[in-house]
Parts: C-alpha cells; sequence; structure tokens
C-alpha cells in the first residue's frame, strides 16, 4: 500500500492500525522516514491555518510567536519566515540560537524580559500559551491587528479594548495542505525538530514529556520501536 502521513484529531492514533478517511491523508515524501513524517502534520497544519487562514498573515508584515522553540511553534517561524514576514519569538534563553536559526529576528527570553515592554505594533500574534500571555499580547498589537491562540478563546471585551480581533481555532484535517507542508519539510525549507521518540509501551512516558513544556519540537511515538 502507500506510505502516508496524516492528522486525525483527537484520539485513536495510538494504535498499529486505525481507519482514516483518504481526505486526511498525503503520501509521504520518499525523502522522510517514517519518524520526520509523523512529526509533520500536527505541527505544520497548526501552524499554516493559524498563519494564514486565521491570522490572514501577509508579506512584509510583523508576528510575534510565543513559545516559539515548540512543535507547533518552531513550524510557525519557519512557515512566517517564508511567507515574507518579520518574525519575533519568545522562548527560553537556552532556545534562543535555535529559534534564530529557524528565522526570527528576535527572539525574547520570556524567563528575563516582559516582551510587552520589548514587542509593540505587530500585525499578528500567536498564542501558543494562554492565560496571562495570551492576556498581555493585547497590549503589543497595533489597530486592526490579530491575536489567533490555540489554547483558549481571546477575551471578547480585551480584544474591543485593543481594537484588534481575537480568534482561536481546532486544527482542521486537510491532505491536499498537508501534502504542500511535507514537500516544504522534504525539501529542506521547512525543518520539523525530532524532541524524542518512545515506544507504544512508553507512551505515558512520552504524554508527560509534552505535557511538561520546554520541549523542542516534537515528541514522537514510534509503532515499530
Amino acid at each position: 500500500g502507500d506510505e502516508v502521513m496524516g492528522f486525525i484529531g483527537i484520539g485513536g492514533a495510538y494504535a498499529s492500525r486505525i481507519v482514516v478517511d483518504p481526505a486526511r491523508l498525503a503520501r509521504k515524501p520518499a525523502r522522510l522516514s517514517f519518524t520526520d513524517a509523523a512529526a509533520t502534520p500536527a505541527a505544520t497544519l497548526t501552524a499554516w491555518q493559524a498563519l494564514h487562514e486565521h491570522g490572514e498573515l501577509r508579506k512584509g508584515q510583523s508576528v510575534l510567536i510565543h513559545a516559539a522553540a515548540g512543535g507547533v511553534g518552531s513550524a510557525a517561524v519557519q512557515l512566517a519566515k517564508l511567507a515574507g514576514a518579520h518574525v519575533i519569538g519568545t522562548a527560553s534563553a537556552g532556545n534562543r540560537e535555535y529559534v534564530q536559526s529557524l528565522g526570527a529576528a528576535e527572539v525574547i527570553d520570556y524567563h528575563a524580559t516582559d516582551f510587552a515592554k520589548q514587542v509593540s505594533d505587530v500585525d499578528l500574534v500567536l498564542d501558543l500559551v494562554g492565560g496571562t500571555t495570551q492576556a498581555r499580547s493585547w497590549s503589543v498589537l497595533k489597530r486592526g491587528g490579530i491575536l489567533v491562540s490555540t489554547v483558549s478563546k481571546p477575551d471578547t471585551e480585551r480584544a474591543n479594548e485593543a481594537q484588534a480581533t481575537g480568534k482561536h481555532f481546532a486544527t482542521r484535517s486537510d491532505g491536499p495542505q498537508l501534502a504542500a507542508l511535507g514537500a516544504l519539510h522534504a525539501s529542506g525549507d521547512l525543518r520539523i525538530h525530532i524532541d524524542s521518540v518512545f515506544s507504544l509501551p512508553e507512551a505515558s512516558h512520552a504524554l508527560a514529556r509534552s505535557m511538561g513544556g520546554h520541549v523542542r519540537g516534537k515528541v514522537i511515538l514510534d509503532m515499530a520501536a
């Protein structure tokens, strides 16, 4: 059969065999290993849809990406750079060089610096953190800017006060979109860092690693391991 990759949504993929709608899948590029292919769908689809479908990002605009070293964040930095945007990322000091290598023009150490005092008048904020980070992000947007969150629904009152727009979304499966993103990954124009790989019996450890924060790139569950 065909070697494929896909995003099936929430639940059901921790198995050796699953039934999936073909519309959710794309052929795995021959140059990608199965590990690299597994790292591609969720992170890249989320980043692409956040930036382009919901964030309406255009060439020459500026974007602040929170948690820029994570799976979605690192993909978003690269995709925003490819789109011709000025990219600012927040990350720990240990991930500064990594995020810069992905294409960020500026990297703010969120432990040492208040990003709200360093950033202003950006067109788009990609919130991958929520909570107080989201709340403080309104002040850095220019009038008419957009805050897109994958974590929680933005506060309408705060959006109105900032004269900005807040959006929250769930990632949508999209085979053709994934095929294009897979091609970017296979060509080297898009890199997805593998943080760690676990076997199926180690699934609980993989989840703990992922949920613990401070992950660089993606955590992979290898069914063949």
